[in-house]
């Protein structure tokens, strides 16, 4: 059907549609103003609605001459679900409460990460890689890798973030998994952390369950001087290469970085590691099961946005069942279970 075939209320419906989409980047530019203005750690801090005068006279970068500006931002930050608004008081939405620097679950680095130059600069070079033979948008924008971008940087300030950004989101799914999800790690003796960064989930999983031991198996660089204690060790190395032997593996939105072809070599190391079913062998992964896009909801929106994100950042993806059920396959392994307890990722466990 043509635009001349719509009604005028299908076609105007369709320029509100358009309109949306061309300016979606203000929504994540306003939030980045208010982060960077402090208005979530204000509202955070007097854990009650304020009122935009109040707000204000705490937050001392802003000009004086631009606080009659403030309203517009404001109205836009409610509309888009970040604010409440009570009458001419404004609060906290759970979703704004992660950007408040004192929340023990905020995502402040995962926003200074995609809203930094390295990554912001990879999106306008997309069609340009559909066309080129460059391995991924983030190279053609660099002209390296991004984990050789991050290894060359001196000081590694993206590094640094990237590193923030992953424990950040490792603290508040681990807080879910240990609740959640308890009966996966009964009867673990050991478990090695695949790519573990610095450790948040290995740390809280050692905490959880004293009786299993725990290794934090990432390259040196990332592992670095970190020292283990009591139940939990680091080990410096490459995935690719050598897998220490364990009970049980545990790949956190590890594989989502890589192709088919290198999951599979992963996944194979993975089964080397590891002992039969029968003697409890198995491995873990924490990662996204791709829902049908023409579903609506916030859960599956997310997923989509991270399935663009590796795509840009790596050439890799999020998997739907089929196309995990297929890895596994590939890779030797005869059973696989899913618990969707994790909001837009799932917990699988996948057995030789």
């Amino acid at each position: 059907m043509s635009s001349s075939e719509s009604t005028s209320s299908e076609l105007l419906h369709a320029q509100a549609q358009i309109w949306n989409y061309i300016f979606n980047f203000i929504s994540s530019s306003a939030v980045r103003c208010a982060f960077q203005l402090g208005i979530p750690d204000v509202l955070y801090k007097h854990d009650k609605p304020m009122c935009l005068s109040d707000i204000s006279a705490e937050l001392s970068v802003v000009n004086s001459s631009k606080v009659s500006f403030l309203p517009i931002l404001m109205q836009f930050l409610v509309q888009s679900g970040f604010l409440n608004q009570h009458e001419d008081h404004y609060s906290l939405t759970p979703a704004s409460c992660l950007l408040a620097k004192d929340d023990p679950f905020n995502v402040r680095s995962l926003l200074l990460l995609n809203h930094g130059q390295a990554f912001s600069k990879a999106w306008p070079e997309l069609s340009d890689w559909f066309q080129n033979d460059s391995p991924t948008p983030f190279h053609t924008a660099h002209g390296k890798s991004l984990w050789d971008f991050i290894g060359e940087e001196q000081p590694s300030v993206l590094g640094d973030i990237f590193n923030d950004a992953l424990a950040s989101d490792s603290r508040l799914n681990t807080n879910v998994l240990i609740a959640e999800c308890k009966h996966v790690f009964e009867g673990l003796t050991s478990l090695v952390d695949v790519g573990g960064g610095t450790g948040t989930v290995s740390i809280a999983i050692a905490k959880a369950f004293p009786n299993i031991k725990c290794t934090v198996l990432d390259l040196p660089q990332v592992v670095g001087d970190l020292k283990g204690s009591g139940n939990l060790d680091f080990v410096g190395g490459d995935m690719f290469d050598m897998i220490p032997h364990t009970n049980a593996i545990l790949l956190k939105c590890v594989l989502h970085d890589w192709n088919d072809e290198d999951c599979v070599k992963v996944l194979k190391k993975c089964k080397e590691s590891i002992p039969s079913r029968e003697k409890g062998g198995k491995v873990i992964i924490i990662d996204t099961v791709l829902e049908d896009p023409k579903q609506s909801n916030e859960f599956v929106r997310a997923q989509h946005n991270m399935g663009m994100l590796m795509m840009v950042l790596f050439a890799a993806k999020e998997r739907t069942e089929k196309e995990w059920e297929k890895l596994f396959s590939e890779a030797g392994f005869t059973e696989y279970k899913i618990f969707p307890a994790l909001g837009l990722r799932s917990l699988i466990e996948i057995y030789p």
